[in-house]
């Protein structure tokens, strides 16, 4: 696997990286959210469920209609109603039209659960939105970070490379044993081993930011502001509130658990007897096209269902389990609420203040290394007090870019969640 990624590295190589074409976070969010297979699902489903609610409120104001025709050739000759006499073929057409005026509630619950559904399918649109959101930030900061791991890899092998020099200077003028040149030679080949991983890391994460937004080619990322993000603009509290009053997994919960309830309520109406209004007009005669006699009918028919088998109540009880299990995941929801959402919470504000900390915890690696380099520079110091705090920076400097990207994404995580942005970032557009 590692000899895979150091040939991808190679392959790209520093020269064609200037080439890339470059994104930012905005572009990237427009570009992705059309393409992903969930999101490009959930709104099919959206779609099916606004067709859908159309239709269930169609019926109170259509009947339907069917038109028909036929035409036979017959063996011996026939009375026909469109001839008034006998004849060897017969034609008729027509076109039929019934009304349901009373089905036991059932179109009005039919017409109640296309709302629910529909409100479930926005739901889920919503959520599918922001979490195309989510992984899009996450690869962008993969391609930011994986850049900046690549430049601090950069940095240590040139500061390695630079401790030989003064190394080798040193045991020439018998100041100090070889050891020392020998112990710093390995730091240059692991600091040389660490730029081909990084940039291996890098082109990776360019060609999955570039697949994310419909490129088969690698995609560089514009570089973001490096200020500390803002405090969240709402407490723990309220952000639970929300979550629950409008977080798309809450609101798909209530919406699903409240179609099933409908979806009971439509089937008990076939308990009760059914009215539909009838209305047909036909046409005979002994062509295929009849025109001699027209004959219209109006009327209405009583149907009351009295027992199908036990069917009926079979696939009562089906729904009635389905709408258990709706119920169940409402209330897991509800019941977890304020732990999923503290969790999101507590991850931003702590990177946040993790973020904060290592900024200063490079700071202070930084002035430990110009020490210990001043020291052995001296012959106050060892080789390896020097070799310490060149491993302290970079573990520094990576602990920064784990943290400025982190806090980044666990706003994201939490606004995917909630279902809203929580700061009005001119990089970001609402997905």
């Amino acid at each position: 696997m590692i000899n895979a990624l150091l040939l991808l590295a190679a392959l790209a190589g520093p020269g064609s990286r200037d080439t890339l074409p470059v994104v930012t976070l905005r572009e990237a969010l427009q570009q992705a959210v059309r393409l992903d297979p969930d999101y490009v699902r959930a709104l099919g489903l959206l779609n099916n469920a606004e067709s859908a609610r159309r239709t269930a409120l169609l019926v109170f104001l259509l009947p339907t209609i069917a038109a028909s025709a036929d035409y036979s050739q017959l063996s011996t000759q026939q009375f026909n109603i469109g001839t008034g006499s006998a004849a060897n073929a017969t034609g008729r057409a027509s076109i039929d039209a019934r009304y349901e005026l009373f089905t036991g509630g059932r179109k009005f619950a039919d017409a109640k659960r296309a709302t629910a559904d529909l409100e479930s399918t926005q739901a889920g649109e919503l959520g599918a939105r922001f979490a195309v959101a989510l992984e899009v930030e996450r690869d962008y900061y993969g391609v930011l970070g994986a850049r900046e791991l690549y430049d601090v890899a950069q940095q240590r092998l040139t500061r390695a490379r630079e401790a030989l020099v003064t190394a080798r200077a040193r045991v020439v003028s018998g100041a100090t044993v070889q050891s020392d040149s020998l112990q710093v030679l390995l730091e240059v080949q692991r600091a040389e081993i660490g730029v081909l991983r990084s940039d291996a890391t890098m082109v990776v994460a360019q060609l999955q930011l570039g697949r994310r937004i419909g490129r088969g080619t690698p995609v560089d990322a514009a570089p973001l502001d490096s200020l500390l993000p803002p405090p969240l603009p709402l407490s723990l509290d309220a952000a639970v509130m929300q979550a629950v009053a409008q977080g798309p997994s809450w609101r798909q919960a209530r919406a699903n658990e409240h179609s099933a309830n409908l979806q009971i309520r439509a089937r008990q109406g076939s308990y009760f007897p059914s009215v539909t209004l009838i209305g047909s007009l036909g046409k005979f005669d002994d062509k295929f096209f009849p025109t001699q006699t027209t004959r219209r009918s109006v009327g209405f028919s009583l149907s009351l269902p009295i027992w199908d088998g036990g069917q009926r109540e079979l696939a009562i009880a089906r729904l009635q389990s389905s709408r258990d299990v709706a119920r169940a995941i409402r209330e897991d929801l509800e019941r977890a609420a304020r732990r999923d959402v503290t969790e999101a919470y507590t991850t931003y504000d702590v990177s946040r203040r993790a973020l904060a900390i290592s900024l200063t915890g490079v700071a202070v690696a930084i002035e430990i290394l110009r020490v210990q380099q001043s020291r052995y520079r001296a012959g106050a110091g060892t080789v390896l007090e020097l070799l310490d705090a060149q491993s302290q920076l970079v573990q520094a400097q990576a602990d920064l870019v784990q943290a400025r990207y982190g806090v980044r994404l666990a706003r994201a995580a939490l606004e995917a969640m909630l279902g809203r942005r929580l700061t009005n970032d001119p990089d970001r557009s609402t997905p």
